[in-house]
């Protein structure tokens, strides 16, 4: 696992021990960043069930702003933080600690590019999605970007949130939601 492109590139990541985490593969997430490359730079970053963080540091190395990671093993945040010291992004970056929908429930901030990856046997995709879309945690014309499952039927959410496109790799799926600028 290492940092693909930008100023990190080539930087190794630590991963977690044992089987809990599924890190992204690297194939998925370049083209998770080839999807979006134009929506990172500059750009404020949620990293929600960050594992070891690659996504968001991936985020940072490309140019975001900030990125708040977000995830409920205690583990996790300790090597999310050894991974952002490694690559030089601790000033960029807050590691939160807890669980995902009780974060979006007090989150007071807005992001413009938003990671999803949750256990995939877990209902905590849509849980996140709901809330996210009640809170309103998104920007005008941000991108929330959800892996799941290739068989995952991911829900629509209310206006102004609206599903874009799928993209299928082997077993898994990206599913792109965005959220519109609002009319008036």
């Amino acid at each position: 696992m290492r940092v693909i492109t930008g100023s990190a590139r080539g930087r190794k990541l630590k991963a977690l021990p044992g089987l809990d985490t599924r890190p992204t593969t690297d194939k998925v997430k370049e083209s998770i960043f080839n999807i979006v490359q134009f929506d990172v730079e500059g750009r404020r970053v949620l990293d929600l069930f960050a594992g070891t963080g690659q996504l968001g540091i991936e985020a940072l190395s490309r140019g975001a702003e900030k990125c708040v990671f977000v995830d409920e093993s205690r583990e996790a945040a300790k090597v999310i933080k050894e991974n952002l010291a490694h690559t030089g992004f601790e000033n960029q970056a807050r590691v939160v600690q807890g669980d995902s929908v009780s974060f979006l429930t007090s989150c007071r901030e807005k992001f413009e590019l938003c990671f999803l990856d949750p256990p995939y046997a877990s209902d905590l995709l849509e849980k996140s999605l709901f809330k996210m879309a009640e809170i309103d945690i998104v920007s005008e014309n941000g991108i929330i970007v959800c892996e799941s499952a290739l068989d995952k039927l991911l829900p629509q959410l209310p206006p102004p949130y609206r599903m874009g496109r799928e993209y299928r790799y082997g077993k898994i799926k990206l599913t792109l939601y965005h959220r519109d600028r609002a009319e008036g």
